[in-house]
């Protein structure tokens, strides 16, 4: 097959996603591709040019693999421009010399715009559009920083997406910026009024001057010739030593206009919906070309004309029909995105919008409604939605198990619907819909927390603390009926050691644990168990590091690190967890309490002790709350975060309690869930003292230890208290129930009453005899259990595999038609 030549004029971001698409679906078989770039670099992301000043070099900012320009039949030309074009031939001049093609694609892209303002050109006046603009702004802030003594003053002319970025390069390399914008606010093309002046507090809090609605009329230059001063049309001047120009981009045009192709009058080579030039045989993407008669200004739809054309050279009828244009901003820790209708101009559309300047959040949905669209009159879910997604059950069909087959329990409910019953997730979401309908059917709802106590968690809790009762036979005789169940058990025994800092294996208490409380490890799937050690804040020394590594190799376990910052040892028999306590006891260890509705972990990024961004210890404190509240038994599992600045490394607002570290002290978040109902946490209290702090979250979980329901996370329990957030804070902050003084007293004696469960286990003969894999053969491994090889470690057999396998330790499996 005679093969073809295709020019492609321009090596960015567009002019590589051509070439990937051809490559992709084999074009290259039937063309030779040479792609030639002015700029010295293989094309890069030009899209992440802030982040340069933070590299080694442009070689970190470079596209995709380096091994596309080695296909075969592709050819990249670096520093090597096309110089003109001529369409009646179809030849392009390059280095002097002609090349012919047989399609060419114009991927020239824009170049920076500089306004017609006096002294633009002046030395100490940059653009913002390559790596050679950034790498010469660099080097003159450097220089003058040098002569001057002092921090440079820079200023940025334009105040949208690509002056901010510019305002950010100027920022990281230590100049004091002003951003100076002709319109009326930041970013005028993206955001609205409100969003605006969201964007302008956030920019300004990071030491970013801002100045809107001002005309630049002149710059003034020093007796060097260098900059000096800013004036504007308002008559006020400003000190400057280096601006950078970001007042938008114009299409790079000029190899269209000198080959006599159609050029729209505003720039841009006019291309129709497949792409094509008025020459049949000449294409136009990315920047540069204007399609549907705009430019579109962004890589996604440049990236999109790519993929019309590379199917258009292989005889294709892709079109361009619309594009993806959402943008987004990341300054300096401050996001902004915008997609969409944002100004609502579609007709009858309706704005939504949610600010909160305490937190800097500026959110707009503009939505177009269907005239029959309407809304639940109360809020609940639809019947349609899902609430249990592992057996597929609706809340309708939750609803009419109550109303149609007489369900009036969860258990109920569950046996009808098989809602709940297989990770047991969505129970909480089963048992408001549950009372919901019985409250709407006028049947009395009751709280009991099952059929022996007619008490809710939160009641019962006051019945333990205030009579004093240790024992569950006990509470049971004096406040319950019969001899408990595996719901009211489990919350006694967890209501018990949240008051008394008891062994949870000590006299009656070891019955009414769940499994994993009985034998303080997390029982997996095959029978076996993981142990999880305790480390604080995710801060482990080389040492710790070598004996957790030497416990994993010496009893065969397999090892991963957590998403908690922890490393979870996997494979224990129940034979083997006292001796593997005993070598991580002896190493300084402690229980993760990964078993437990307790304390998990406390995550922590690294903070001020190493980061260049961290304002506050964050690893200091998270290892402070860890050692504070570990062992804390509750009605669900904690969590909690700490980040040392707003950055959020450590994701602390995903967590019960959040900390996030600010200039002043620290922000406090709580009511953070992941899960099956995500939750966002809430902004609790800013700029708090460390000790403020501390105080603030022992009453926070205090009061959710002694007030939630059975197994309701932080989140669900913050929405459910009569007046929500505002009224927890103003128990915790300004102690509007009067019980400040005894959450402390309780708290405190958690603290001090704390005791490693795993040490007291082995110092205690009779719990130890708890931990036998058979009552006859104590020391007997269990042959039943069966593992195969994976990435270096072992894991349990499926069902699968346990018939090909040898069951034991190692497991290796059977050749074809081998002996078992």
């Amino acid at each position: 097959m005679e093969r073809s030549t295709l020019v492609v004029a321009g090596a960015g971001m567009v002019a590589r996603r051509l070439v990937e698409a051809l490559v992709e679906r084999d074009a290259t078989s039937r063309w030779d591709v040479e792609v030639y770039g002015e700029e010295v670099h293989a094309p890069y992301d030009r899209v992440a040019l802030t982040s340069y000043f933070d590299l080694s070099g442009p070689e970190e900012l470079l596209l995709g693999d380096a091994s596309l320009w080695d296909t075969p039949g592709v050819t990249l030309h670096t520093g090597t421009a096309v110089e003109s074009v001529d369409a009646s031939a179809r030849t392009v001049v390059v280095g002097g010399q002609e090349r012919r093609y047989d399609a060419l694609v114009l991927a020239t892209g824009s170049y920076a715009a500089v306004p017609p303002v006096e002294g633009a050109d002046l030395r100490g006046c940059f653009v913002y559009r390559t790596v050679d603009d950034l790498d010469a702004l660099r080097t003159w802030v450097s220089e003058r920083e040098a002569a001057l003594g002092r921090p440079v003053r820079g200023a940025v002319v334009g105040g949208g997406l690509l002056g901010l970025e510019a305002a950010g390069a100027l920022t990281a390399l230590g100049t004091e910026t002003t951003v100076v914008e002709f319109a009326d606010r930041l970013m005028p093309v993206q955001v609205d009024a409100g969003g605006g002046e969201a964007l302008r507090r956030l920019v300004e809090g990071l030491g970013v001057a801002v100045r809107t609605s001002t005309a630049t009329s002149r710059v003034v230059a020093d007796d060097a010739g260098r900059v000096e001063r800013m004036e504007f049309a308002s008559g006020d001047p400003l000190d400057v030593d280096v601006v950078v120009f970001a007042t938008g981009v114009r299409p790079r045009d000029e190899l269209a206009r000198g080959a006599g192709l159609a050029v729209h009058p505003r720039g841009g080579v006019l291309a129709d919906e497949g792409c094509r030039t008025s020459d049949p045989a000449v294409y136009a993407v990315g920047e540069v070309a204007c399609v549907s008669d705009r430019v579109w200004g962004l890589v996604g739809p440049g990236y999109t004309m790519a993929e019309v054309v590379a199917d258009r050279l292989l005889g294709g009828e892709a079109t361009f029909a619309d594009a993806d244009l959402s943008t987004k901003l990341k300054l300096l820790g401050v996001d902004v995105a915008s997609f969409g209708d944002a100004f609502g101009t579609t007709p009858d559309s309706l704005e939504v919008v949610y600010a909160d300047p305490v937190q800097g959040l500026y959110k707009k949905l503009v939505l177009s409604l269907p005239e029959s669209a309407e809304g639940p009159a109360t809020g609940a879910l639809p019947d349609a939605a899902t609430v249990c997604s592992c057996n597929n059950v609706t809340a309708g069909t939750v609803r009419c198990a109550v109303t149609d087959q007489g369900c009036t329990d969860v258990a109920g409910v569950k046996a009808c619907t098989k809602a709940g019953t297989s990770c047991g997730s969505c129970v909480p979401m089963v048992k408001q819909l549950l009372q919901a309908q019985l409250a709407e059917a006028g049947i009395e709802v009751g709280n009991d927390l099952c059929e022996h106590f007619s008490l809710s968690r939160a009641q019962l809790f006051d019945v333990v603390r205030v009579s004093g009762i240790r024992t569950f036979s006990e509470l049971l005789t004096t406040h319950g009926r019969g001899r408990g169940c595996d719901v009211c058990r489990p919350v006694a025994a967890s209501i018990l050691a949240s008051l008394y800092q008891e062994h949870v294996l000590d006299g009656e208490r070891a019955a009414l644990q769940d499994t994993n409380d009985h034998v303080m490890a997390n029982m997996q799937k095959d029978g076996t168990y993981s142990v999880v050690p305790r480390i604080p804040g995710g801060e482990v020394t080389p040492e710790g590091l070598i004996v957790i590594g030497e416990v994993a190799k010496d009893f065969g376990l397999y090892t991963k690190i957590t998403g908690g910052q922890r490393i979870d040892l996997f494979g224990a028999r129940i034979e083997q967890l006292p001796a593997i306590w005993s070598r991580l006891v002896d190493a300084g260890f402690e229980s993760g309490h990964a078993y437990g509705k307790s304390l998990r972990t406390v995550k922590s990024c690294v903070g001020s002790t190493w980061c260049r961004f961290g304002v506050q210890d964050s690893v200091g404190l998270a290892i402070a709350l860890e050692l504070r509240y570990r062992g804390l038994r509750s009605p669900h599992k904690i969590k909690l975060g700490v980040s040392g600045c707003a950055r959020e490394c450590a994701e602390a607002r995903g967590k019960d309690v959040g900390v996030i570290a600010t200039d002043h002290g620290w922000n406090m978040y709580v009511g953070g869930n992941g899960g099956f109902t995500p939750r966002h946490a809430q902004l609790f209290a800013e700029d708090l003292t460390t000790e403020q702090l501390v105080r603030a979250i022992d009453r926070f979980l205090m009061y959710y230890v002694r007030t939630a329901d059975r197994l309701q996370r932080t989140a669900p329990w913050v929405e459910s208290v009569e007046g929500g957030i505002d009224a927890i804070r103003a128990v915790v902050l300004d102690d509007s129930l009067g019980i400040a003084a005894d959450l402390d007293a309780a708290m405190d004696a958690h603290v001090g009453g704390y005791r490693d469960e795993w040490a007291a286990t082995l110092e205690d003969p009779e719990k130890l005899r708890k931990f036998a894999s058979f009552v006859n053969a104590p020391d007997v491994a269990d042959p039943d259990l069966a593992y195969v090889p994976e990435r270096g470690q072992k894991r349990p057999a499926t069902a699968e595999e346990r018939g090909v396998v040898i069951g034991g330790p190692t497991l290796p499996v059977r050749t074809a038609g081998g002996p078992l």
